[in-house]
């Protein structure tokens, strides 16, 4: 009933307080564009102003995610005019098997740049070609002025004064990908990842976050889904550039503003998803997982605005919230770990 209570009946726009204690009327300050717009996809090939010098990108992360994510990147890289074409891919190097037969191994940077295809993490996906595998962190990211961060936030404290020692925090932007939440030491309270970057890179970095239901493998294989971009960059022109380089025919981005909001439901989402499995592992039907879902987005909602300032109720609606929440109760690995631990 609690949570019930938190929520408005009344149909019209609302946003949450700062405090997060409660929500007030008003129109809500999210900047989102309709993702399945087409015209909204036919800008992506305008160009920038002459003053604004091209985007070099980095991808942080070369796993299943991050390589789904380069194909998309690399495509867009390689069309947007304010791009500079090479897209570079940070691989953390390791040896993997490329002959079944006579068990031959190879650098997996140097199969990903002379086969275009990360046959250990995204087999049978052809990269595009202008996507770069590099093993060298410092050389990877240097001068960057696009950080992708897609990697288990675990690896990041190590490797965050080294990207912070070979860019330009004041020129350089971030998006992570990354879905979880770190916790601070002293209080025991969530602490997003983004603020977790941004606060390593000091100098004004900022970091937006991508999140929304998307299945990598689908992402791969140009299968039509939409995602959200939560950032403010401080510019309109800046933001609208990030938006397109991820922004494609079958990968549908819209833009808001509530980066807390948006980051947290992709933490959030996957422990509802462990529930969903134990649903489905135990055949207690559609009906119990609907329940499952609709208590489980409620109680998303009172975390995130309990928890962090300037959340707001839109952000549930979008592909960052309750979309991303059914995929993954439908599809996701939560749910399908959660449902063979209940069978067995």
């Amino acid at each position: 009933q609690g949570l019930r209570s938190n929520i408005s009946s009344k149909n019209r726009q609302v946003k949450f307080s700062k405090s997060g204690s409660g929500i007030k009327s008003g129109k809500s300050s999210s900047s989102s564009s309709s993702s399945l717009d087409k015209s909204s996809h036919q800008t992506a090939t305008q160009t920038t102003p002459s003053n604004m010098k091209n985007e070099q990108i980095c991808i942080i992360g070369s796993g299943n995610w991050g390589s789904a994510i380069a194909t998309v990147v690399g495509r867009n890289a390689h069309r947007l005019s304010f791009c500079n074409n090479q897209v570079r891919m940070w691989v953390f190097e390791e040896d993997v098997q490329i002959n079944n037969n006579n068990h031959q191994t190879a650098k997996l940077s140097n199969v990903i740049n002379e086969q275009h295809e990360n046959i250990k993490y995204l087999p049978g996906v052809k990269l595009p070609e202008n996507v770069r595998a590099v093993p060298s962190l410092e050389e990877a990211v240097r001068d960057a002025t696009v950080l992708i961060f897609v990697l288990p936030h675990q690896f990041l404290p190590k490797l965050l004064p080294t990207i912070r020692a070979h860019v330009n925090p004041t020129r350089c932007h971030g998006v992570s990908l990354i879905k979880g939440l770190d916790f601070d030491a002293d209080t025991k309270l969530p602490v997003l990842i983004s603020k977790s970057i941004e606060n390593v890179m000091g100098n004004q970095f900022r970091c937006g976050v991508l999140m929304g239901a998307n299945v990598a493998d689908e992402v791969a294989r140009q299968r039509t889904c939409e995602s959200t971009l939560a950032c403010d960059f401080g510019s309109d022109s800046v933001n609208e550039r990030i938006r397109q380089i991820f922004d494609e025919e079958h990968f549908r981005v819209s833009r808001i503003t509530d980066v807390a909001g948006a980051e947290a439901c992709g933490a959030l989402k996957n422990i509802i998803a462990l529930g969903a499995g134990f649903v489905d592992g135990l055949n207690l039907g559609g009906n119990t997982k609907a329940a499952l879902l609709r208590i489980g987005l409620l109680e998303m909602t009172k975390f995130c605005t309990m928890f962090f300032e300037g959340v707001e109720k839109g952000t549930f609606m979008e592909s960052c919230g309750v979309a991303d929440l059914i995929t993954t109760c439908y599809g996701g690995r939560n749910r399908k770990c959660a449902n063979e631990f209940a069978k067995r």
